[in-house]
């Protein structure tokens, strides 16, 4: 699925609409290890507001229509979305190319991933 399809929850966009989150925010600044490292606390806020949106939207009628195709098919839903909202409305079987903006990666001084939640 594209990045559209979780508009109609009220979920912006981060780069396919005039009103695209990186219209409104510089992404070398948020989303880039460079950014991070020079403001942590900057981008850690920036993907805590859209966690915190998340909260307040609801999957849609097109999520929901992928998630009951698993009732009669093998489905496997590739997607370029970061929100849970395919999960949300059921589908068992999603990929999440760009990851999943509900799990947070942390790196330690031996490089080594820590997740947190």
């Amino acid at each position: 699925s594209g990045a559209g399809i979780s508009v109609e929850s009220r979920l912006a966009t981060f780069r396919s609409s005039d009103d695209s989150l990186w219209n409104k925010f510089d992404w070398k600044r948020l989303a880039s290890i460079g950014g991070f490292y020079e403001d942590p606390e900057a981008v850690l806020n920036f993907y805590n507001e859209r966690r915190k949106q998340l909260l307040e939207v609801e999957p849609n009628h097109a999520h929901k229509l992928l998630a009951d195709l698993e009732k009669w098919h093998d489905v496997t839903i590739i997607t370029q979305n970061i929100d849970n909202l395919h999960e949300r409305a059921g589908a068992a079987n999603v990929i999440h190319l760009h990851g999943e903006i509900t799990i947070q990666r942390a790196e330690n001084d031996a490089n080594a991933i820590i997740p947190f939640n």
